[in-house]
């Protein structure tokens, strides 16, 4: 039901408590909203600075998060390490609303019934296919060639639970990497020979649909390390790839922000790679390059409010993401030219401890060419260490 008033008291409940909760957590702070948080980890988290309604406990345990929800009047994701039928549970027990819902939510809650989903619906998705022992390996190489990616079909990201597997013995040792030994589920999917790697967000719920430009994500080591916006391609790919995020969040009957993720192939096709029912990385550019960031829409989508324009600000937007460079207490040093740059934003996460490889922070540049305002976001932001 859409919501016509904004009570002083309404309390929004996060389950998880990162840095994709923290952005959303300050738009919701905007509407004079209160803010729960539920994570899975004891130490401090993003949002458990931010409010004094913080909790910690078990994604697993139902009763952790009934009692958590009881005191929340909706609850949202900010990641997909659950499953849907405690969620379905723990909205059954407390009454407290959860969206995206848990009968969107199991229809992409891990790699294969994703793929699956958006198969069925006409949509098309990146070879794939269920690998159990050595011979299912063997004869997926065969037929599709090597190398290929072999993914765990639940939790993985930022280059955590994938590989890509060059022959049979590097499959066998990465299949029991992944956990395939251990009732894991381990998704083969093969090699795509694509031009880019391109990536909308969509929000939806029943106030109406907005889709956001279609952007570039580009990827180091399986980790988007920056994302340009629009994306520098024909505006037939860029409509295409907007049009098949629309259908697939039809398809899931969603309520919520959703991204998308896509791989435009040198024959010109786009076919879609993964999907998550969360604000994503490749929208972070969103907050000031366009009129509602991902971040207002993911909470105007939940709490049924009307949702906002996705118009660009600027012809131009260059998001790098900042990771950590360091085994240390997290310190952001040389910010000076970053912020005194002309239309540049640092966003820094509030993670006490930096990490190599960590996302710590990112950086977004608005302009007017996206090829000169990328370079200069990336020239800016060279010295930055974490």
């Amino acid at each position: 039901m859409s919501r016509t008033s904004i009570p002083s008291n309404l309390k929004l409940g996060f389950l998880g408590a990162g840095q994709l909760a923290r952005m959303s957590s300050l738009e919701a702070f905007r509407f004079g909203i209160q803010v729960a948080v539920f994570s899975d980890r004891t130490e401090n988290e993003p949002v458990q600075f931010m409010t004094p309604y913080s909790t910690s406990g078990s994604f697993d345990s139902v009763d952790d998060m009934v009692e958590f929800a009881k005191g929340c009047d909706v609850i949202t994701l900010e990641n997909e390490f659950i499953s849907s039928d405690i969620l379905a549970e723990v909205q059954e027990k407390s009454g407290t609303p959860i969206y995206p819902s848990p009968d969107t939510f199991s229809l992409i809650e891990n790699k294969l019934i994703e793929k699956q989903t958006f198969e069925k619906a006409g949509i098309p998705v990146t070879p794939y296919q269920i690998v159990d022992d050595e011979s299912s390996l063997k004869e997926f190489g065969e037929l599709y060639g090597w190398p290929f990616m072999l993914k765990s079909s639940k939790g993985g990201y930022d280059g955590y639970g994938n590989e890509t597997v060059h022959n049979l013995e590097e499959a066998k040792k990465a299949f029991i990497n992944l956990g395939g030994d251990k009732g894991q589920d381990i998704l083969a999917e093969a090699f795509v020979d694509f031009t880019k790697e391109l990536a909308v967000q969509v929000a939806r719920n029943e106030t109406g649909t907005v889709v956001y430009p279609c952007c570039e994500t580009v990827q180091k080591n399986h980790i988007c390390v920056a994302v340009l916006s629009p994306a520098p391609v024909k505006d037939t790919f860029q409509n295409k790839a907007q049009e098949l995020a629309l259908k697939a969040t039809e398809a899931i009957d969603g309520k919520g922000i959703f991204a998308y993720e896509f791989f435009l192939t040198s024959d010109g096709d786009i076919l879609l790679n993964e999907s998550a029912p969360r604000p994503h990385n490749s929208g972070h550019y969103t907050i000031e390059g366009t009129v509602t960031s991902q971040f207002e829409n993911h909470v105007r989508a939940v709490l049924g409010l009307p949702l906002g324009s996705t118009q660009l600000n600027k012809p131009a937007a260059a998001m790098i993401n900042l990771l950590g460079v360091h085994q240390r207490p997290a310190e952001t040093d040389h910010v000076e030219e970053p912020l005194s740059t002309e239309n540049g934003h640092l966003h820094v996460y509030g993670k006490v401890d930096s990490k190599v490889g960590r996302k710590m922070a990112h950086y977004t540049l608005l302009g007017e060419n996206l090829e000169e305002t990328y370079k200069k976001a990336m020239h800016v932001t060279r010295k930055i260490e974490i």
